[in-house]
């Protein structure tokens, strides 16, 4: 049973609750800080304190944090829409995988070892993987259809994942690099880091949100969105280059985080209804509020040790998934 009330009322809910996700994030750690010092730290910054000195520290993490969040949401909404399949995630079109590789490359070949030196790396690699999906879904008289897009991203994962084991197999040294980047967590974040990422995370955006249209009328079908006016091989580039770089910027700054693109739209739409020009900015309030608790959750359970967000994003969403999958009914979008 869904949630629905004017799609609007909802936009003030999640700013609030991105606000509070915020604050917790600043507050919670090895040390636990009042909202009051909380307050004074971001406003009047630094005065000696540990406390006020704690709270400086956790601001690039909670941004980074937010942020792809809001990147992770965004594009799962939009690969669920372009593909019309309820089960896509930012992996549906080998994405994640091509990052994957394109990572683990720079890391064995390159002697990459920073995020800032993933960023292009990790784009370039989603970018390509996700071309290639498109171009080999394309063949055939249909042109690229929701289940050969699907099929094909599938195809191309499993072959991109091999690759990346065949790359880690024979270096150990790689393997130990790889293994905690490939967690996916936000806790290496710094403000030179987020301004790395933030100007593709904000092309990704704006190029999504621009598709918003196209993707409501690819819902009816590409003969009828076609009739409708609208030029379905454009909204779908177009469409899917925004999901490409948000996935990229967002993979390379702080790994393949799972479950977030794929949980997040499912539960907007249960709020607001299909309409995209709603479910895209709505599910980039929820995704940013879910990565950031998400993160204040492992600060909280492994005190004073961090535990990954891409641990904790799988441990809430499996369960929260199949509970969305099984009020949706599975239906297709």
């Amino acid at each position: 049973m869904s949630i629905r009330v004017r799609p609007a009322l909802w936009v003030p809910v999640c700013l609030v609750l991105v606000v509070v996700a915020a604050l917790l994030s600043v507050m919670f750690g090895a040390r636990t800080v009042s909202p009051g010092d909380a307050f004074a730290a971001l406003v009047h910054g630094e005065d000696g304190s540990l406390a006020r000195a704690a709270v400086r520290q956790r601001v690039p993490r909670t941004g980074l944090a937010l942020l792809v969040g809001a990147a992770l949401g965004t594009a799962g909404a939009v690969l669920q829409s372009l593909t019309r399949n309820p089960l896509a995630d930012p992996g549906i079109l080998g994405v994640n995988a091509g990052a994957a590789l394109a990572v683990v490359c720079g890391i064995a070949y390159f002697g990459i070892s920073t995020p800032r030196q993933y960023v292009w790396l990790a784009v370039a690699g989603a970018g390509t993987a996700a071309v290639l999906v498109y171009v080999i879904g394309s063949r055939g008289r249909d042109g690229a259809t929701p289940v050969k897009l699907a099929l094909v991203g599938t195809m191309v994962t499993a072959a991109l994942s091999s690759l990346v084991s065949a790359v880690l197999l024979p270096r150990l040294d790689v393997v130990n690099t790889f293994r905690f980047w490939q967690i996916g967590g936000v806790g290496g974040a710094s403000a030179d880091g987020i301004l790395q990422i933030l100007p593709l995370l904000v092309s990704g955006f704006l190029l999504s949100l621009a598709s918003a249209r196209g993707l409501n009328a690819l819902a009816l079908g590409d003969d009828l969105a076609t009739g409708l006016g609208q030029h379905v091989a454009r909204t779908r580039l177009l469409a899917a280059l925004g999901a490409v770089l948000l996935c990229g910027a967002a993979t390379a700054a702080a790994g393949p985080i799972g479950f977030v693109g794929l949980v997040v739209p499912h539960t907007v739409r249960l709020l607001t209804g299909p309409d995209n020009r709603w479910v895209l900015p709505l599910s980039a309030l929820t995704g940013a509020t879910l990565v950031t608790l998400a993160d204040v959750t492992g600060r909280m359970v492994a005190r004073p040790e961090d535990m990954e967000v891409g641990i904790v994003t799988a441990v809430v969403g499996a369960p929260v998934f199949i509970a969305v999958a099984r009020r949706q009914k599975a239906r297709e979008l």
